[in-house]
């Protein structure tokens, strides 16, 4: 559910103006002279602490920090840290119970004495990073071993538009050059119209907002101080990461040659991810935040949402109505529709009573379905109302001069949890626990967390009068408030470019001087509010019958993707906004959020006809795939429109079969980090072509979608990297591009395209209404070779478990491994399995039944086969079928060139044990 800001709060915010007088536009460019490095000295624990003086004091945004202490270390062979804080006094950092990691060497209270630096001591080298400095002014640089290449560069010169070191309470600056043809990926949540690339000159902060994604540049709902740097220098591609791991608010400004960070608070805590490939860096990037959380298998077939949902009857009508469509539903949610007075953990007696509840939830898990509904963090205040008593009771809430802090959003006045708190984790667990035994529900969909206020400042509940009133928008503020500007905190000197407007950072928000637990302040923590309800609310579902917790989440910061999915926010159904998506989604890769989807249709208002076409096309291959739509529009509901029907069926259809590949991705994205959904160059790193590509994406390494996005359009132009592809709709079209090409493919409404390239080896099944249905039918594996490929490999695998176990792991007999490899040579063609684990496919009886092998030479006259040493030839189960392949564009195929695909069909191959099947091809007419 959404509030003001998606429908108008822009405008109303451009009435909270900051002040100019001490904004960035009025500052000089050069801020001090930076600092001097005095003394250095080895630790005991790896690495070296040196301490830094500053050079010439000013009181621009504040009087400087005289003293500094540096850490750096080479925490792994690939990780570099380098950490900066105030020398002489503790200062706010993310929380390292909250975002576990390595601690710095404590700061002590006496520094050793000044010594020189040797010029051979001013180099620290790990395996690939090397950390280098110069002294007077202080300066650092990150270069790579391997390639030569300077990944940071702190220095500066007069003509830099950017400062040397500043570090201020309240205002910290730092910079890197960088050359000019660097691909830079990253820094969100925001919707980049330009694409995936960073752009220069446009605005980038960081600092959780619930503002509607339609706007563009801004800072949305999460918090992702991230960048993957891409570069191809002589052919050679290289890529790595930079993390500044901080939590207050930002502006970051790209010029293409430079990056600029300016923060209000905190320390620089700077970690460097050395690659050198994509698939590397978000590896080692997640080994440091937390691998992305095990999702069930329901979780990737399609969900069904809507805010408006009146009555149960409403929603018993949406899940039958899927049915009779013939369109595959796996999830029904609700938005806070079910709720009394839109107060968590509670029902509706009237229009959700529970006992009606219970008999849809028993009749729809009896067909494998699920159950999701929604909780925001605000706690109406209200006597009878358990949940806040009992919080009240424990003392749970953030505080304001020592007084619940008050804010407004759905049930009118609220108190937020301060999930920061302990006492407050233990109540949100028991609270989790009394809703499941009220409602068994499947997941929980946490929304309004960044978090979102209807008002803004100090407030009070009005005498007299209803709030809300029950009547009009229910987002207008109807408590009575006043702005807070008594302190630092709520009117900071440096004004981050919060909402695109500059708006005060405790516009519709927890005022920034609220104190969390142990005195830490709104204003520090304010952007990991999402995160840490999120890990309470994982504990929670996690305590629950021992099932893997589903949790969705709006406001994500780094670290988030360990325990929950996201979902893109408030998106209009606009072409722009199909388009916008495929950008955002991206990035949430590289952040160590896979599981991510925006609102197929768009949230509001109503999508045309053809636009719900296209985009629930696109949507079918989001990792999370779920129709959304706000209270305000009319019902777009999958079969809303027989044409959209159509559209899902052929899309979601395809979803289906492809279950078991997207779990395995999932798998590789729990065990490695791997983004399920990536951008071109991850697999096509040395195709330079592809490094801006925003409208196509990989669901894999060589799953390729490549969707309509433009009104009216029967046709896509897409992007082939260099190699063969095969279209999974019909196995029977290729496209063989050389040397990477633009081709132009048919895309009638119904159709989107989507190819396979080669080298490949997918497990497909053959769908279904539910997951549960599609994932008990036989395994059909494709098998992709270069065409007309006389010789070859092909490579792939297989995750299976018990999804309901919390744990996605190997071992215990609760899950099954299986690699699969293919070869062809000179005729002859094998395709074999190596399991581990075997023991949880074969209980569960799944078998192969079909095997496909793409781009096979030909023309073929006869096959002679085997399974395991055995001739099967004339089986009378096992059918056998060769189709000619059509090539689009031929001018790079060899004229002559004759390609086929060979389909085996009626295999019962079990799938926990290893098998091999061969079989020669006679060629000739």
């Amino acid at each position: 559910m959404r509030q003001s800001v998606s429908f108008g709060g822009v405008v109303a915010a451009a009435s909270a103006k900051p002040s100019s007088s001490n904004s960035s536009s009025s500052v000089p460019t050069k801020i001090g002279k930076g600092y001097r490095l005095v003394s250095i000295e080895e630790v005991p624990e790896g690495g070296f602490v040196a301490y830094l003086q500053v050079k010439r004091k000013n009181k621009i945004y504040g009087p400087d920090i005289p003293n500094l202490r540096l850490f750096v270390k080479h925490e792994t062979v690939e990780r570099l840290r380098v950490h900066i804080t105030d020398a002489d006094n503790p200062r706010w950092e993310v929380p390292y119970d909250l975002l576990p990691r390595e601690k710095p060497p404590p700061l002590k209270q006496a520094r050793g004495k000044s010594r020189k630096i040797r010029l051979s001591e001013s180099k620290f080298s790990g395996n690939e990073l090397i950390f280098s400095y110069t002294a007077d002014p202080f300066t650092f640089a990150v270069k790579k071993k391997s390639n030569g290449q300077t990944l940071f560069d702190t220095s500066t010169s007069d003509s830099d538009p950017f400062n040397s070191l500043v570090f201020k309470d309240q205002y910290l600056e730092i910079s890197t050059k960088l050359p000019s043809d660097a691909s830079l990926y990253g820094l969100g949540e925001n919707t980049q119209p330009h694409g995936i690339k960073i752009y220069p000159n446009e605005p980038y902060t960081l600092y959780t907002t619930d503002i509607s994604a339609i706007n563009l540049n801004t800072d949305l709902y999460g918090s992702h101080l991230v960048y993957m740097d891409l570069r191809n220098v002589g052919g050679e591609p290289s890529a790595h990461a930079v993390l500044l791991l901080n939590s207050n608010g930002m502006d970051i400004f790209y010029r293409g040659n430079s990056l600029t960070y300016k923060v209000i608070g905190g320390v620089f805590d700077l970690y460097f991810f050395a690659g050198p490939s994509p698939l590397d860096v978000v590896n080692q990037y997640t080994s440091l935040i937390g691998r992305p959380a095990p999702m069930p298998y329901w979780a990737f077939g399609f969900h069904q949402c809507r805010w408006g949902y009146h009555n149960l009857s409403v929603v018993e009508d949406v899940v039958e109505n899927y049915k009779k469509a013939q369109i595959p539903l796996d999830v029904i949610w609700n938005d806070d529709d079910h709720m009394d007075g839109h107060k968590d953990f509670t029902l509706n007696p009237v229009s959700y009573p529970r006992p009606q509840l219970l008999a849809f939830l028993e009749k729809i898990h009896s067909r494998g379905m699920k159950y999701v509904v929604l909780i925001d963090p605000g706690i109406a205040v209200n006597t009878t109302y358990g949940v806040y008593q009992r919080g009240l009771t424990s003392d749970v809430f953030i505080k304001y001069e020592d007084k619940p802090y008050l804010a407004q959003v759905w049930p009118g006045a609220v108190n937020f949890p301060d999930y920061l708190n302990p006492k407050t984790v233990d109540w949100w667990v028991d609270e989790i626990r009394r809703f499941h035994e009220l409602v068994p529900v499947d997941g929980l969909w946490i929304d309004m967390n960044e978090a979102s206020n209807f008002c803004t400042g100090l407030c009070t509940i009005p005498q007299g009068k209803k709030c809300p009133s029950g009547t009009g928008p229910g987002w207008v503020c109807c408590l009575d408030c006043k702005n807070i500007t008594k302190t630092r905190w709520d009117e900071p000197p440096y004004k981050i470019n919060a909402s695109g407007i500059r708006a005060p950072i405790g516009y519709k928000t927890i005022a920034t001087s609220a104190v969390h637990y142990n005195g830490v302040l709104e204003y520090d923590a304010h952007s990991l509010y999402g995160f840490s309800e999120t890990i309470a609310t994982h504990k929670g579902l996690q305590a629950l019958e021992g099932k893997r917790p589903f949790i969705l989440s709006r406001s994500t910061f780094v670290g988030s993707g360990h325990y929950a999915a996201h979902w893109t926010g408030d998106n209009q159904g606009t072409w722009n906004d199909l388009r916008y998506s495929i950008s955002t989604m991206l990035n949430f890769g590289i952040f160590g959020v896979p599981m991510v989807g925006a609102d197929i249709c768009g949230f509001y208002p109503q999508p045309t006809e053809e636009l719900c076409n296209r985009w629930i096309e696109l949507g079918a291959f989001y990792p999370f795939s779920r129709d959304h739509a706000n209270y305000y529009s009319p019902r777009q509901e999958l079969y809303v429109w027989d044409t959209v029907a159509e559209s899902a069926r052929n899309a979601l259809g395809m979803r289906y079969k492809l279950l078991p590949y997207l779990y395995t991705l999932s798998y590789e994205a729990h065990t490695t980090g791997a983004p399920m959904a990536r951008p071109l160059f991850f697999s096509f790193p040395n195709y330079t072509e592809c490094y801006g590509l925003s409208t196509q994406f990989l669901l894999g390494s060589g799953l390729m979608v490549s969707p309509v996005l433009e009104q009216g359009a029967t046709s896509v132009k897409a992007l082939f990297p260099p190699g063969s592809w095969y279209s999974v709709f019909d196995m029977t079209q290729g496209v063989v591009s050389k040397a990477g090409k633009y081709v132009t493919l048919d895309a009638p409404l119904h159709v989107v395209n989507v190819h396979l390239y080669q080298n490949n080896i997918v497990p497909m099944q053959q769908g279904g209404m539910t997951s549960k249905e599609a994932r008990m039918t036989p395994y059909h594996l494709v098998v992709t070779f270069p065409a007309a490929a006389t010789q070859g490999q092909a490579t792939g695998n297989l995750f299976v478990d018990d999804d309901e176990l919390p744990e996605m792991k190997l071992g215990g007999g609760s899950s099954t491994y299986i690699d699969f490899y293919a070869s062809v040579n000179q005729g002859a063609v094998k395709v074999w399995s190596e399991v581990q684990e075997g023991k949880f496919a074969l209980d569960n009886g799944w078998t192969v039944g079909k095997v496909s092998v793409m781009g096979l030479g030909g023309p073929i006259s006869a096959i002679t086969m085997q399974v395991d040493g055995q001739e099967v030839t004339g089986a009378p189960d096992i059918k056998t079928r060769v189709s000619e392949h059509k090539y689009i564009e031929e001018s790079d195929t060899d004229g002559e060139m004759k390609s086929v695909m060979v389909e085996i069909n009626g295999l019962t191959l079990p799938l926990g044990k290893n098998f091999t099947m061969s079989w020669k091809m006679a060629v000739g007419l």
